[in-house]
């Protein structure tokens, strides 16, 4: 096999196994070469186990050899969000005070489900201090950079997993969105990332944003994604939350397109601003739709911006996740983190209890619109990637990243599946992306009407330039 595995998807790489035209091994090497060359201009990985990753593609090699393959991602190079458990590694939240002395002997339900299939892990991704922010830095990891301009911010949380899948250093990675950290870095740097509906995919142990936050996928390609979504939505009883397991191969019927179907276009969400740069191209992205036999309206679902509600159910979660740390220990946090605590350690719980209620009736809002419309298209993120090192693109009149992400937390709230597909870039060469929002467990038609929009205008990668 020419040409470089690393800059394959998954299916690609499955379908070289199969004809055994290249192997799980060779596959790793390509993606370990790839983070040895990269990494440290982008700053992805907390962990690399090189050892054991050359370990796990070894045995697959010998599966696959066997014509004995374990599962639906046997050999094929995944990387954790560095919140998800992983046996044999360290866990620690993006934080220098999460002690890596513990046991680690336990996966969170998706990366078990993963390892059952035989998936390769190559290490733990870089995140936000617990996760609490859209961008990606923290006092233990320092900056995650963005491939397409590394003075530029990847997003976050999911920062680290959304430019290893971007620059080839792995093309399956395992992310989590508590108010849009898979969205917006997939956003910010054109890959395909899928928030599930919420139970879709199994957790444990719960996170700080509790039943807002969703564990899902972030790949190269849709198809990739409903690979992924098969393995890791089968049932696991630490989750009581989860929903029935229903043994879907979410790759079927994937191909049916989007001819018939009714599709809501809201510019805005009725209160959002845009930049002129990212509207335009969002715009321009729903005449694929239209193209592909899908009827547009622009339609708004009628909701005033959420973002004080979902504070109000976000911050006392986080302020509960570092309440176990003493002033002089939160001294090494990020201040930004110890800020947000403090002001969720002040919501009472009638103010608490109105948020939920605020939550609920936006949920049967979002029901009824889809009684009428069968999908809704917005911007994933109203502008595009902005300055490293910073929370906010604007510090003089912005503070917090709740501000310049209105349209992604709205749907952790509401519990509906929700993907970004890259769909153009800005006169400045920078991805952006379209979100396409589904009602509840819908999951399947979100990734039926992202791949057809992919077959129609294919996905981009930034330029490797330094790549071997």
């Amino acid at each position: 096999m020419s040409g470089n595995l690393a800059d394959l998807s998954a299916g690609e790489l499955l379908t070289l196994f199969r004809g055994k035209k290249a192997s799980p091994l060779e596959a790793a090497k390509d993606v370990l070469a790839r983070i040895a060359d990269l990494n440290d201009d982008v700053n992805v990985f907390r962990l690399i186990d090189e050892v054991g990753t050359l370990e796990d593609a070894k045995q697959s090699e010998r599966r696959w050899f066997k014509g004995e393959p374990l599962g639906l991602v046997d050999g094929i190079p995944v990387s954790v969000k560095d919140v998800l458990l992983t046996k044999g590694w360290s866990t620690l939240w993006g934080s220098k005070l999460t002690s890596p002395d513990q046991p680690w002997d336990e996966d969170a339900p998706p990366v078990a489900r993963l390892r059952e299939y035989g998936a390769v892990f190559v290490g733990k991704t870089n995140t936000s201090e617990f996760h609490w922010k859209t961008v990606t830095d923290s006092p233990l990891t320092g900056i995650t950079r963005n491939p397409w301009n590394p003075e530029l911010t990847p997003g976050g949380s999911c920062g680290g997993a959304a430019v290893a899948v971007a620059t080839g250093m792995g093309p399956l990675a395992l992310g989590t969105d508590g108010g849009g950290s898979i969205r917006v870095p997939c956003s910010f740097t054109g890959v395909f990332g899928l928030k599930p509906t919420f139970g879709r995919v199994p957790q444990y142990p719960a996170g700080a944003f509790g039943s807002m936050a969703h564990v899902g996928p972030i790949t190269r390609t849709v198809a990739d994604a409903a690979l992924m979504l098969t393995v890791i939505s089968k049932p696991d009883t630490r989750d009581c939350y989860a929903l029935p397991y229903d043994d879907r191969d979410y790759r079927d019927r994937i191909g049916d397109g989007v001819a018939g179907l009714r599709i809501a276009f809201s510019p805005d969400l009725g209160y959002a601003d845009v930049d002129p740069e990212t509207a335009p191209v969002v715009a321009d992205a729903l005449k694929v739709f239209s193209d592909l036999g899908a009827t547009i309206e622009e339609a708004s679902p009628g909701f005033d911006d959420t973002r004080k509600t979902f504070e109000t159910l976000g911050f006392p979660g986080i302020s509960l996740s570092v309440s176990r740390f003493t002033d002089d220990q939160k001294k090494q946090m990020d201040p930004g983190l110890v800020e947000v605590a403090a002001e969720g350690e002040k919501v009472g719980i009638m103010d608490y209890m109105a948020a939920t209620r605020a939550r609920e009736a936006l949920g049967l809002l979002m029901n009824r619109f889809h009684q009428t419309y069968d999908l809704l298209v917005t911007p994933t993120v109203p502008i595009t990637a902005f300055a490293v090192g910073q929370d906010v693109p604007d510090p003089k009149r912005q503070k917090r990243w709740t501000e310049w992400a209105p349209f992604s937390y709205p749907f952790n709230m509401t519990g509906q599946p929700a993907a970004t597909v890259p769909c153009g870039f800005t006169s400045e060469g920078l991805p952006v992306g379209l979100q396409v929002i589904g009602p509840l467990y819908s999951d399947d038609l979100v990734l039926r009407a992202c791949h057809a929009f992919e077959a129609a205008k294919p996905f981009i990668f930034p330029s490797l330039t330094g790549s071997k």
